[in-house]
Formats: structure tokens, sequence, C-alpha cells
């Protein structure tokens, strides 16, 4: 059976993946590691969620809930949407490397708003750096089954992508 470190973002972006995956057998292992999110009230609400979710599903999980604020920061002022997948693909890798298992990959893939090509080349990237293999998966195709899943479960569902640009260019209407 394949193991899998699924990096999560938030509850609602798990809801198809963990099904899925679920469904296909994958021993997945959830983890939580997400600096980017700002204010600090919303990352323990998106973290809570997570914790909800997991504890219904008996999801097993890995909490990385350190906060680093100033370096994320300083990361996201030069290549925001990058760096932001970076650092996050970065720990998940490490993880799953250190802990033995067969891949990692990620719950942005999920989300029809996050940047596939990206997320796809430095996941590749980082899995041969650390000697892990980075799966790709695109589970935009469950974007409607997904929602639908997470509004019934109740999931705390965010207006915007976790950093504070993304939070300000929601009220703007900015696109990166």
């Amino acid at each position: 059976m394949f193991r899998l470190l699924l990096h999560i973002c938030c509850a609602p972006c798990l809801c198809c993946p963990y099904q899925a995956l679920s469904d296909e057998k994958t021993a997945v292992t959830g983890f939580w590691f997400n600096p980017n999110i700002h204010p600090y009230r919303e990352y323990q609400a998106r973290l809570g969620s997570v914790r909800d979710f997991a504890q219904k599903h008996e999801l097993e999980m890995i909490y990385d809930d350190s906060y680093p604020l100033e370096e994320n920061i300083s990361l996201l002022l030069k290549d925001r949407c990058r760096a932001c997948y970076y650092i996050r693909l970065e720990a998940a890798a490490r993880e799953a490397a250190q802990r033995g298992y067969d891949g990692f990959s990620t719950t942005l893939l999920y989300s029809i708003y996050q940047k596939h090509d990206l997320i796809r080349d430095l996941g590749a990237e980082i899995g041969r750096k650390h000697g892990v293999k980075f799966s790709y998966r695109d589970f935009r195709t469950g974007w409607e089954e997904g929602r639908a899943k997470a509004r019934e479960l109740d999931l705390y569902r965010q207006k915007y992508c976790g950093c504070i640009f993304s939070e300000r260019d929601r009220y703007f209407k900015i696109k990166n």
C-alpha cells in the first residue's frame, strides 16, 4: 500500500482528495504546516477545522503548528505564491522523507484558484532534493463535490487563499 503524507492547506480542500485517496486504498497521513495564513485568528480557525475533520474521519495527522511570521513574510515579499508553495512543500517533503513515506502531496491541488503547474514543478524539484516522490494529482475535477461536502460537514470556509496579501486582494479585487 502506498503511504502518502498529504499537506493540508485547509479542511474544505481536504474533502475531495481525502475521499479519492481513501477510495483508492492509499494510506494517507495528513500534515499541517501553514505559516502563510494571516491573521493569526484565521490561522486558528483553519487549524481548528482541520482538527475537527481529522477527528471525525479518524485521519492520522502530523501537526507542525510553528508560526515563523517574520521569516514567512520576508519570503512572501519576493515572489509570494512561489514562496508560499515552496515553504509548505519543503516542510512536507522533509517530513515524508524523515518518516519513510512513499510520497507526499498537497490539498492545494484541489483548488481551482491555485497555480497547478508551479505546484507540480516545485513538488517534483523538492521531492528529488529529499529523495521522496511528489504525487501530482489534479483534484479540481471534484471541486463542486468537495464544496458540497464541506458545507454538509459545516467546515469553516475561508474567503481568501491565506496570506496577508491575498486577504488585501480579496477586498481590492487584485489578481496575483
